[in-house]
Formats: structure tokens, sequence, C-alpha cells
């Protein structure tokens, strides 16, 4: 089995992460069935600080919520669901790309009228979790490795060297220098890249046709299509589709049986934001890592994958948030030195994961109608400000 290996390194994640298995018990039961029920009191949470957030949901005074759920101990302690009448919403914002459409029901938020909630970008955390599982399985060298010979079969627009420089780790950590924009224009806009990207033909031949703006390594610039290009790589590795390989490897042995994952017009899947979970579901990806990887004494990933996702080490502009293995990272407390695991969504998709609390939370909802929170900076503004709860909640 090949493996990463750099025992410096190691050690200074180690050193960073000392507080990643703070009041993780292994011992206790997984919920790879079904998660057992607590409540606040009983795993010392302020219920009072929970239930002033709902009332907030309640009023609109966020917008449009679709659920909370807080779960400590490996146990469910606290949620609430909200009814939005999406479909009223939607009216006179439809238009004739049903897929891709974030104005469209029948997709967003929920898939066909089930418990399936869009999670947007955080399936690039998924992704980056099924990345880990194939390094883990030798399917993959490692973050090292460099990717531009799994698209030797697609023509770039230039013969710039520094594409040829893209490793792996750089795609993780969104700082592949690939020339890309979907900061300044909200995603409905062809203007925005990932939008122009979905409304493409070929999504991959579309990203590598993007030019390079900088030596790869050196600057974050979030762009979804570098998740894709890890779909990509996942497909010319396993000879599965990302969709079928997390469901042996990583739904299977989580308890994980209802999802849908989209597609590409090509038949790729859509890691950047295609995927929907059942939001308890989608907390059991926090637990996994909150585990170091292991679920029911089974090791998912390789040896110091989740320290390395976690690794505070990637400046995100203009913002107190970094940026990991496609995992944001924030920080909770005066000095820094304390990191949640955030999984951040267009929309308002939110999962916290803070390992020192043995505690993860789960937002859903669909905040596009307005300006409330629609932009990838209204996301992480959200991000601070639940987390701040949750926080108040446990202290």
């Amino acid at each position: 089995m090949k493996a990463f290996k750099n025992d410096h390194l190691l050690n200074l994640l180690v050193l960073f992460f000392s507080f990643a298995l703070i009041g993780c018990d292994q011992q206790t039961e997984l919920p790879t069935h079904s998660w057992k029920n607590s409540s606040p009191e009983d795993e010392n949470i302020k219920e009072s600080v929970l239930d002033e957030l709902h009332q907030e949901f309640l009023s609109g005074k966020h917008g449009y919520i679709d659920g909370m759920l807080v779960f400590k101990n490996n146990k469910l302690v606290y949620e609430k669901n909200y009814k939005n009448n999406y479909l009223e919403l939607s009216i006179d914002n439809n238009n004739i790309q049903p897929q891709y459409n974030y104005y469209n029901p029948t997709w967003h938020p929920f898939y066909q009228d089930t418990e399936l909630h869009t999670i947007q970008s955080i399936s690039k955390s998924v992704t980056s979790a099924l990345i880990g599982i194939a390094i883990n399985r030798g399917e993959l060298i490692g973050p090292e490795e460099k990717i531009m010979p799994y698209f030797e079969n697609y023509s770039l627009i230039d013969d710039d060297p520094r594409r040829s420089e893209i490793k792996l780790i750089d795609l993780l950590t969104m700082t592949a220098g690939i020339k890309w924009d979907e900061s300044t224009y909200a995603y409905t806009d062809p203007r925005n890249n990932a939008a122009s990207m979905e409304n493409s033909n070929e999504w991959v031949e579309y990203i590598l046709n993007q030019p390079m703006s900088d030596k790869p390594g050196n600057t974050f610039v979030y762009n979804s299509g570098i998740t894709v290009l890890l779909s990509h790589i996942l497909f010319s590795v396993t000879g599965e589709h990302t969709n079928t390989y997390a469901e042996k490897f990583l739904f299977k042995p989580l308890g994980i049986k209802d999802y849908y994952w989209k597609i590409t017009p090509t038949g790729l899947v859509d890691t950047e934001g295609g995927l929907y979970l059942k939001p308890k579901d989608l907390a059991k990806i926090g637990l996994l890592y909150a585990n170091d990887g292991i679920w029911e004494g089974k090791k998912l990933f390789p040896d110091g994958w989740v320290q390395m996702t976690m690794m505070p080490n990637v400046d995100v502009p203009e913002s107190k948030l970094k940026y990991g293995y496609q995992w944001w990272l924030t920080p909770y407390d005066e000095t820094e030195a304390k990191w949640a695991f955030t999984g951040i969504g267009y929309g308002g998709q939110y999962l916290f994961v803070l390992p020192d609390y043995n505690c993860i939370a789960v937002f859903t909802g669909w905040n596009i109608y307005d300006d409330r929170r629609p932009s990838t900076v209204g996301t992480i503004i959200g991000a601070e400000f639940l987390l701040g709860k949750i926080l108040e909640s446990l202290n």
C-alpha cells in the first residue's frame, strides 16, 4: 500500500492539532444505523442559547433556514426543522436549466421532495475524504503527486510551464494558480467562472482552458472547478465514478444509504456542489473526521490525513478563516490556537466539527432569494455567527 511520509511535517501537525482527539470517546457507540437521542442538559449544553437561535430562525431574521441539528458525545441533542415555500419563491426565477438552476424547487434545496438536502460546496469536503480513502487504498500516491498526467487527453490553451507543476495538494488547498473568479459576481451571473463552467458542455475542458495566473502553491483562490478536477482524477485511478466509489468506501461503512449526486453533461460526477445528503448523515462525515478517520475500528484514511487536512496554513484573503484540504478552518479563541473543522455551502449549508468538545452541528437553508447571505463572503460571515452561537451553548 502506498502512503505519504513526512515525519517532520507530521510532528508539526501533531503539535498544532493535539486537541483533535480531546474529548473524542472512541469507545462510544457510533451512529452507523441511527443516532441516539439525548437532551442538552444531560450533555452539558445550554439549551436556552439554542432556543434563542431557534426563535431567530422562526422570526425570519436569518432568511430561509431549513434545519438545525446539534450533536454531542455521539448523540443528537437538539433538532429543529423549518418550512419554506420554495415553489412560490421560485416561480419568478425559474429558467430552462433544471439540473443546475438554483431556483428550481425540483432540485433545490431538497431533492425531489425527499429528506435529501443539497449540501452544495460541502460536497468538496466529502470529495476530499474520498481522496484520502484513495490514498489509503494505494490508488493515489499522495498529496505531492503531480496531476497533469491525468489530463493528457485534453488540449491546453497554452504551454505555460506552471500548469505542469500543479500537485494534488494544490488542488486540495485551492492554490493551483489557475485564474478564476467566483466571488465578484453572483452564481447566477455568467461572468462567474463557476456559473460559466456549469453552463458548458465539458467542465474539465473549461477548467483546463483557464490561464494560469500564479505559481502553484502560492495563493488561495476559491475555485469550484478544482474539485471537478479531483472527480476526474478519482475516476482515472479507480475506474469508478465518484458516486459509486463513495457508496462503496465511504457511505456504506458509515451506514449512509440514501443520497443523490448530480453528474455533469459528460457523465463525470459533480463534486463541486452536486451532493445531496440527509442532514443526520452529513453529521456522520463530521464525526468520521472527529474520530481521526476511524469508523467501527476501521481506519478509512492514511495516517495523518485528518491532521494534514485541518492544518491551518493556507490564508483566506480578508478573513480570519484558513483553508485545509477542501475544508474551511474557523478560529474560535482569541489566540487563534483552536480551529473548528468547517464545511460551508452556498445558500446556508454548514457543518461544524469541534473535536475538543465532541460536538457537531449541521445547519441547512436556501438563502439565495435576497442579499442576506447568498455569496461566498456572506456564507463565511454566517459560519462565524453560527459557530459563535454553538460555542456559547457549550461554554
